[in-house]
């Protein structure tokens, strides 16, 4: 890892807490979103729960090893955050791989549900209101309309 593809900077890692997309399991929790550039940079968040300063270290090397694996498997373009988790510390790289490798995967291929999550917002029309049981939507706007 050099220096130019790790996060350092607080305002990268709030950026990717707030604006990214993130994929949670019990042993990392992942941070994803686009940059600007042609190479995946990555930043590492260990609290002081996880352990001292030894077990966090531990942490840092487990998750960058791993990523170094599924690394040259992913698309290039990313910021990536990885925040270690109360089991992390007695994980191997190699339990995190496949892990890490189906996060990614997840965070980074485009989402094709998103654009026509409500496909009536989509269309230009107001969504079905919640009508009372029984109610059919055909009856319910004829009422409105008569009143």
């Amino acid at each position: 890892m050099n220096k130019k593809t790790t996060l350092k900077l607080n305002r990268d890692f709030r950026r990717l807490y707030y604006k990214g997309s993130s994929a949670v399991h019990p042993l990392i929790v992942t941070y994803a979103s686009k940059n600007r550039l042609g190479y995946n940079r990555i930043g590492i968040t260990v609290t002081k729960k996880i352990g001292k300063a030894v077990c966090r270290n531990r942490c840092k090397r487990i998750i960058r090893a791993a990523f170094a694996q599924v690394n040259t498997q992913i698309e290039q373009g990313w910021d990536f955050v990885f925040v270690a988790r109360m089991k992390t510390p007695q994980a191997k790289s190699t339990e995190l791989e496949p892990v890490l490798k189906k996060q990614i995967q997840s965070l980074t291929r485009p989402d094709k549900s998103k654009p026509n999550a409500n496909p009536a917002k989509a269309k230009g029309r107001s969504p079905k209101k919640n009508l009372p049981k029984g109610q059919k939507a055909s009856e319910h706007r004829g009422a409105a309309r008569e009143q």
